[in-house]
């Protein structure tokens, strides 16, 4: 009995066994003093709480919030119980917790499998928690400290982290009716409603219930602003037959799309000189021409209404459509908690940027090694824990981007990096070019790395994020197109993912999450 007492005491954070006094020989007598509803089980191992049920199927689960129900019975008196209460009393939800289930039965417990929109990715390392009153409001779009220890509120019934398989598992969890359950990576976010929650058993919550939202109406997706490029296609990557998120969320800035798309790059009627990528809807969608991202990246106000900047290769760096008050804006953007994914060309905020952002790395000032006709073989740096996770990630059934731990296959690659300052910023995949020197940049060199903003701060003080891809996202362009000739989704024409778009689904996710201050 004394060893599950002090399991139980382990697992079960800022809570404490009632006051223990020795009340017969034969053992301990647990005094209650609480006035808390605790739930207890009699020495038959037989629930004091009503069995609700276990959904089966999707018409047992809904959306939304709940207001939950303390559906207790027992009674302190009962024979065997092993009471526990919280620090102050126990407040909502968490008072619908049992502390007592038979051990051949173990703890009142919720499972499931997070996945991306499109429902057939894991995402590691999302938070998942049993709010203990009302599901707290999401957070406001735009630019913000996202700090994990303010991710989950302090008085939750239950919290976890899926692991590297998607999957969860939330103990000691409360039972009863209308049992709401948050999941969220930064701020996708999604809320689902068990009906019934039965004491002492296992409930598995449903693959379709759990995955993250495609739409606004399933649940909250962070705003996008996405700059179009004619160097990739990266506006293809977040629909829905790849990361999985409906048309219907594509609409330009005047729009209720959480993702709104600009037009990038510079229009030139020459072959080979343009470099503006998609700019218009397609008629199914309305036809909308997009606003051009020149001019729009000017003002603060424009990027800090988002939550995240994607920027697609324009071919060029064409530092004409990127002024000083661009560049300032930008290192600012990062600064207040803003997330950026740039790709190859986009090197250039970086490198033309003032300190000390531009201290993070340097690039060369055009396209650097390339090789379109043959697939490379990238490696995956192992030397962190989240490099770890993505190199076995990689590897998992569910994701079969690499049959090599560590390895990583990469289409149209680029090396554009000529240093990278390894004290700012986070190696994630590396690639060794045969002739560096010729082509004038590092080796091994980056194909994707990451770093914190304010950029030299302490990691308290840390909230934005940027990283930079070498990695194109449509890989060759006998893929995805993105050009004013293919009007959105025009130029989305392949449907599976590659090996190199996988890997680039997991990094931007983890861009997304809340910032771990270690």
């Amino acid at each position: 009995m004394l060893k599950r007492l002090s399991e139980l005491g382990r697992r079960v954070t800022g809570r404490h066994l009632l006051t223990l006094g020795l009340a017969l020989p034969l053992g301990l007598a647990l005094l209650p003093t609480a006035s808390c509803n605790i739930n207890t089980t009699d020495g038959n191992g037989t629930g004091g709480n009503k069995d609700l049920g276990t959904p089966t199927s999707s018409a047992d689960m809904s959306t939304g919030g709940g207001s939950g129900e303390d559906m207790s019975g027992g009674s302190d008196s009962d024979a065997g119980t092993i009471p526990y209460v919280p620090d102050g009393g126990c407040v909502g939800r968490q008072c619908q917790i049992n502390y007592s289930c038979p051990v051949n039965k173990g703890p009142t417990t919720l499972t499931g499998v997070v996945n991306i929109p499109a429902g057939n990715l894991p995402v590691n390392n999302a938070i998942v928690y049993i709010p203990s009153g009302a599901v707290p409001p999401p957070t406001a779009s735009g630019a913000s400290c996202d700090r994990c220890e303010a991710a989950v509120p302090a008085d939750a019934a239950a919290s976890t982290t899926t692991d590297i398989n998607g999957k969860f598992t939330l103990n000691y969890v409360p039972s009863g009716k209308d049992i709401p359950v948050v999941i969220s990576v930064g701020k996708w976010r999604r809320v689902v409603t068990v009906p019934a929650v039965t004491d002492c058993t296992t409930t598995t919550l449903l693959a379709e219930q759990t995955r993250l939202p495609r739409n606004q109406s399933e649940g909250n997706i962070p705003k996008i602003a996405l700059s179009t490029g004619r160097g990739d296609a990266m506006e293809c990557l977040l629909r829905s037959k790849k990361l999985g998120l409906d048309d219907s969320e594509f609409t330009n800035s005047t729009g209720t799309g959480r993702v709104n798309l600009y037009a990038g790059g510079i229009y030139n009627a020459t072959p080979g000189l343009n470099t503006q990528g998609t700019s218009a809807y397609s008629a199914a969608l309305g036809g909308a021409s997009f606003q051009t991202s020149n001019g729009w990246w000017d003002s603060l106000g424009n990027l800090s209404s988002y939550d995240i900047l994607m920027l697609s290769c324009e071919s060029a760096q064409n530092p004409s459509t990127k002024s000083a008050n661009a560049l300032s804006a930008m290192q600012r953007y990062i600064n207040a908690g803003g997330r950026v994914f740039a790709s190859h060309y986009h090197n250039y905020w970086i490198s033309a940027n003032t300190a000390p952002l531009n201290t993070v790395a340097s690039f060369l000032s055009f396209g650097g090694y390339q090789n379109d006709a043959s697939t490379i073989i990238a490696t995956v740096n192992q030397g962190f824990k989240k490099g770890a996770e993505l190199a076995n990630w990689l590897q998992l059934p569910a994701v079969g981007a690499t049959t090599n731990l560590g390895q990583l296959p990469i289409t149209a690659s680029r090396v554009t990096l000529t240093g990278r300052n390894a004290a700012l910023t986070t190696d994630w995949v590396d690639f060794s070019d045969p002739n560096y020197a010729a082509d004038g940049v590092i080796s091994p060199a980056s194909q994707y790395f990451s770093f914190n903003a304010p950029v030299g701060a302490s990691a308290a003080n840390q909230c934005g994020e940027m990283v930079f891809t070498d990695m194109h996202v449509s890989g060759t362009v006998s893929t995805d197109q993105s050009g004013p000739s293919y009007p959105f989704p025009t130029g989305c024409t392949t449907t599976g993912l590659t090996p190199q778009e996988k890997a680039l689904i997991f990094l931007l996710f983890d861009l997304s999450s809340c910032l771990n201050p270690t």
